[in-house]
């Protein structure tokens, strides 16, 4: 694959202005951050690691849940304080508080210079430089996404075009050319067809091209597949301000996983918020069993893993798929939100506690060794006593190594916001409190059960723990980034591995903490 680098296209404002990205959220955050810092790069703008100096700090925010959405407003709060203090320029917020809320948030969160929702991403350097020169955009008003494509998913891909696609990363010439953006650097890179080798078909306007720049140099990193969701889950609010789902075609995944492999990542982590709905606006649902091979074939890639699986998609075949290519770590995160049928009917979602023991028993059977994730949802509005004995239940038989507990809250616009049944938030909070206990000496346990075991770990950081000195941390196949625990590497005298990040080593788990990992390297590989 190749690279070039041209002249920036003239501009009216042709001063070298610096941009510091701010990301919350999740991984498809990071994603969507790393585009906008592509076509940032392009436009001639100098990426910081700090606001402090920067002439911009844009927070790339998340709407999920109340707690996210206080984290992003207090990181604009934050910003517009170093404002203030004259320690940084304009402040602007996109993301998914933004999109979700848009003029309303503007309105109620003036400390933010400008709001702008995901169609302004296409030509962002303009916004920001019109931020600057005191000409803010006016913010959207929000709408339902989903309307934005069709409804039947095969038609989809013939109106994609005209659709913000926040971290798909690809474009045209033309569209390049129409946003002021060129080839600069690494961060918008040509590919051609011959590049990526699954068939798709060709974008109309001929070769497109990747737009990415890395903000930082971890040798892990997201990879979108897909955006958007088609399920109506009564509690969440992302469909409607993600948009219907949308798949990435397979050529763009395959040309940006090798994009990332050129600039130094050794595991991808496929993304999407339904990853097993992968290809089914593109006429194929098998579209990810046969991808996952050519991914993990890439040269540089020695991992893949995969996320958000949801329980009512699994297919035997992808399964099969993820325990049997190599290079697929053997790695499941599955969405289950709770385990009493009818509650999870109420939330519109499929399943029961002996359906999901069942998709449990069936990955443990392909594979023993495999790392089990999900999340669950305490106190949604009707929830009974039985309904947590049987989520109990199910925690304790599940023997998940990571469960996420979280209690409900009401999130604007959705089905759950207008039900019955609504419980008191100190009744939430102490179920959470209940299923998050017994979890914690679940998945203590299952990390104990692990003593023993040979792991291979991708070294990801060494860690300055102040008087204790430096710790070196990673992750094996069955550990998730961030998310998940971590696995702390110590050579034979129990000292700190002498070991590289981005090393993948050989190692034998010889204790646990909690949910983390403590595994001696073997020789050979220190």
């Amino acid at each position: 694959m190749s690279s070039a680098t041209t002249d920036r296209a003239a501009a009216p404002d042709t001063e070298r202005r610096s941009v510091h990205i701010a990301t919350l959220g999740c991984t498809r955050n990071e994603v969507d951050s790393e585009e906008l810092a592509g076509r940032l790069a392009a436009a001639g703008w100098e990426l910081v690691d700090e606001a402090d100096g920067a002439d911009v700090t844009v927070v790339n925010t998340c709407g999920f849940v109340d707690q996210a959405k206080k984290d992003s407003i207090d990181a604009v709060l934050d910003a517009h304080d170093l404002k203030e203090e004259g320690r940084t320029g304009a402040v602007v917020a996109v993301g998914c508080l933004a999109e979700r809320y848009g003029n309303e948030l503007a309105a109620e969160l003036p400390e933010a210079d400008a709001v702008l929702g995901f169609d302004s991403y296409a030509d962002m350097s303009s916004s920001l430089r019109a931020v600057l020169a005191g000409h803010s955009p006016e913010a959207h008003t929000p709408g339902d996404r989903r309307k934005l494509l069709p409804l039947s998913p095969v038609a989809r891909q013939g109106s994609a075009a005209s659709v913000s696609l926040p971290g798909h990363g690809t474009a045209s010439a033309e569209d390049l050319a129409e946003a002021g953006l060129t080839v600069q650097d690494d961060a918008v890179t040509p590919v051609e067809p011959a590049d990526a080798r699954l068939d798709a078909p060709a974008p109309a306007s001929g070769p497109s091209t990747i737009i990415r720049r890395r903000l930082n140099d971890k040798p892990w990193a997201p990879l979108k597949i897909a955006s958007g969701c088609d399920r109506r889950c009564s509690f969440c609010a992302i469909p409607a301000f993600r948009g219907a789902y949308l798949s990435r075609r397979p050529t763009d995944v395959l040309a940006e996983a090798h994009w990332l492999a050129e600039n130094g990542v050794k595991e991808v982590f496929l993304v999407s918020e339904n990853t097993t709905s992968y290809g089914k606006d593109l006429g194929d649902l098998r579209l990810l069993d046969t991808m996952l091979p050519e991914l993990a074939a890439i040269d540089g890639i020695e991992r893949v893993r995969v996320s958000y699986l949801q329980p009512a998609e699994m297919r035997p075949e992808l399964l099969r798929a993820m325990v049997e290519t190599p290079g697929v770590v053997p790695y499941f995160d599955l969405s289950f939100q709770h385990a009493s049928g009818p509650l999870l009917r109420r939330m519109r979602r499929f399943g029961d506690a002996e359906g999901f023991l069942g998709l449990i028993d069936q990955v443990r059977t392909a594979s023993p060794d495999a790392g089990l994730r999900s999340n669950v949802i305490c106190g949604f509005p009707g929830e009974t006593e039985q309904d947590v004995e049987v989520l109990a239940d199910f925690v304790t038989r599940a023997q998940l190594d990571v469960l996420g507990v979280f209690g409900y809250s009401d999130e604007d616009g959705t089905e759950g916001e207008k039900l019955d049944g609504k419980l008191p938030q100190e009744v939430i909070d102490e179920r959470v409190a209940h299923i998050r206990d017994l979890a914690e000496e679940v998945m203590a346990q299952r990390a104990a059960d692990r003593v023993g075991d040979a792991v291979s770990v991708l070294v990801e950081a060494h860690e300055d723990e102040g008087e204790a000195g430096t710790q070196v941390v990673g992750r094996p196949e069955q550990q998730g980034p961030e998310v998940d625990g971590v696995t702390i590497l110590v050579d034979a005298a129990g000292a700190p591995a002498d070991v590289a990040v981005g090393d993948i080593v050989r190692a034998t788990v010889v204790d646990s903490q909690g949910v983390d990992l403590v595994a001696r390297i073997e020789e050979e590989t220190a």
